[in-house]
């Protein structure tokens, strides 16, 4: 094994943002801003150059860390995944710091403040230790990168200092080294049993035998923990309830994403003849549950900034899908195929969309002092913008043509079709229904006349706003960057008679879960209806459930519990 041409870009691509934290750090914090501006406009151009060489050659990027091979050494590699999520990262964090400008930048003359300063380092922290993520070539240093990842994304949620954000950060940071505890047992078990970490030469060694078995349930469940996959996600609403919107947008687009990608790693390229399809569907069921409990639960908000928390809890479980239906036709082994594409365009979705969704409710509340759903009228028309790019990322996690989550979800429903897993389409099909809900309850707030007079409201970034609406349109979009390597015939004409069929039954079946379990009656003729009091006694009961299963104790036992039903699933598999 040898380092490959632009191997460089690789070491690059990591150590780039780490050389702004330093610089900022020595510059202070008048100048750090800057300092992260020149750093992403340099990220961004050589993570550009890596996907550029990646398509002419397509073949795999190699960097050996001293000339040194794996096992001795450490191999950095760059795929096709890798540099798709390194160019979605790199958009999403030059959205979000376009964005943060305006609450981060430094003015001429003005003291230097604690909160720009932690947030410019953090957020190019996050951005090199995820680079190393998806370009680390063992499982240990994918284990040190993915430290930095969290120890990057904690003081993000507490960046004020109150009391209430201090707690939810350390409530974050338990629970993630719990994570971590668990995928660090399975790297010394993997260890001791093969003598390497290196995912290509464990491919070639690991075999379906127990202690592999085991080594796949810790891991898998250490990083769920990480993921905050329902219902391991005690530490998710919390850590975003009091967190700045740009802080937000870090932990929801980018930061979970981290242990996501490494989940996908250990399944596809580690472990893909140990792994078996009942563990996959266990896998994808708790993504389901996720789906129906986020999005039940969201809509039972009265806060914009916590409801777009739990629709992240909700997408998540959308990016676990893939893993029943990426198996072979034997039902033995992982491949990559159209399912492992549809999991990459979903996620690249969620990071865009879910960034425009946080940004566009920090510019509400800033705008307003609060971000109360109930107390948004005339929003719409007093910030059309914010409202329009809100929409945009609502209408792009729909699934509604032509944006990545479309593509994604024919792709996945293609896959379920083909192999026979018929329940997974219906719950691909019904998850966009639990979407639109949301989306139609807060634009029906925003759009509806104020009763009194117009509410003051503070004026906010024009380029705050527009970065928002890009990071939306980009999501809404993303099919039209995807068409190359994919089926043509995959994209359809969204007036077809076919597709706004389905986009009206959608935003049907939306609007009428909207009217059931939203807090306030959206219609003063469904107030006190029978159905409504059904529905509404519903929602709260997946409230309480919610309520329940993020206390520490039922964490905990989950988080075991888990680990433990992993284990059974591997290790139920007949001996070859």
């Amino acid at each position: 094994m040898l380092t490959t041409p632009g191997g460089t870009l690789l070491v690059m691509a990591v150590l780039v943002p780490f050389v702004g934290v330093l610089l900022g750090l020595t510059l202070g914090g008048r100048h750090v801003w800057r300092v992260a501006a020149v750093t992403v406009l340099a990220g961004l151009a050589i993570v550009a150059s890596l996907a550029s060489m990646l398509l002419q050659s397509g073949d795999t990027v190699v960097y050996l860390l001293g000339g040194w091979a794996p096992p001795l050494g450490i191999a950095l590699r760059a795929d096709s995944l890798s540099v798709v999520m390194m160019l979605a990262v790199a958009v999403v964090i030059c959205g979000i710091g376009l964005y943060a400008r305006s609450d981060f930048g430094s003015v001429a003359g003005a003291a230097e403040a604690r909160a720009p300063f932690t947030f410019w380092l953090l957020l190019l922290a996050v951005w090199g230790s995820l680079n190393l993520v998806f370009v680390s070539g063992d499982l240990f240093t994918l284990y040190v990168a993915l430290e930095l990842v969290t120890f990057s994304g904690v003081p993000l949620v507490c960046l004020d200092g109150r009391g209430e954000t201090l707690r939810a950060a350390l409530r974050y940071l338990l629970f993630a080294l719990a994570g971590s505890l668990l995928y660090l047992l399975g790297a010394v078990l993997l260890y001791g049993a093969y003598g390497t970490l290196d995912i290509a030469l464990l491919a070639e060694r690991i075999r379906p035998e127990p202690i592999a078995w085991s080594v796949a349930a810790l891991m898998t469940v250490g990083l769920l923990a990480k993921t905050a996959l329902f219902p391991l996600h005690l530490w998710l609403p919390p850590a975003h309830a009091g967190a700045p919107a740009a802080a937000s947008a870090v932990l929801s687009a980018l930061v979970i994403k981290g242990s996501w990608f490494l989940v996908v790693r250990l399944w596809f390229d580690v472990m893909p003849g140990v792994v078996t399809l009942s563990a996959a569907q266990l896998l994808a069921g708790l993504g389901a549950a996720a789906i129906v409990v986020g999005s039940v639960v969201a809509l039972r908000q009265e806060r914009l900034k916590l409801l777009v928390a739990y629709s992240t809890i909700a997408q998540i479980g959308y990016l676990f899908l893939m893993f029943p239906l990426a198996f072979d036709a034997g039902g033995s082994a992982l491949v990559h195929g159209p399912a492992l594409t549809g999991g990459l365009l979903q996620a690249v979705s969620h990071a865009t969309a879910k960034a425009a969704m946080f940004m566009a409710a920090g510019l509400v509340y800033a705008a307003l002092g609060h971000d109360r759903i109930a107390d948004l009228a005339g929003v719409a028309r007093a910030m059309p913008i914010t409202i329009l790019a809100f929409a945009l990322a609502g209408l792009a996690l729909m699934g509604v043509v032509p944006s990545g989550a479309y593509l994604a979800k024919k792709l996945m429903l293609d896959a379920a079709a083909s192999s026979g897993q018929w329940w997974w389409e219906g719950v691909l099909q019904g998850g966009a229904v639990f979407t639109a809900a949301y989306v139609v309850l807060v634009l029906t707030h925003v759009m509806r006349r104020p009763r009194g007079p117009a509410q003051p409201l503070k004026r906010v970034s024009r380029l705050s706003e527009f970065a928002a609406l890009f990071l939306g349109l980009c999501s809404l979009l993303l099919a039209f960057a995807a068409l190359g390597p994919l089926p043509g015939d995959l994209v359809k004409n969204p007036l077809a008679p076919g597709e706004l069929g389905t986009t009206l039954l959608v935003f049907l079946g939306g609007t009428l879960l909207a009217l059931g379990l939203s807090p306030q009656p959206l219609l003063a003729a469904t107030r006190g209806g029978p159905l409504r009091r059904t529905m509404t006694r519903a929602g709260i009961a997946f409230e309480h459930s919610d309520g329940f299963v993020r206390r520490w104790p039922s964490a905990s036992i989950a988080l075991l519990t888990l680990a433990a039903l992993f284990g059974w699933l591997l290790l139920a598999r007949p001996l070859p």
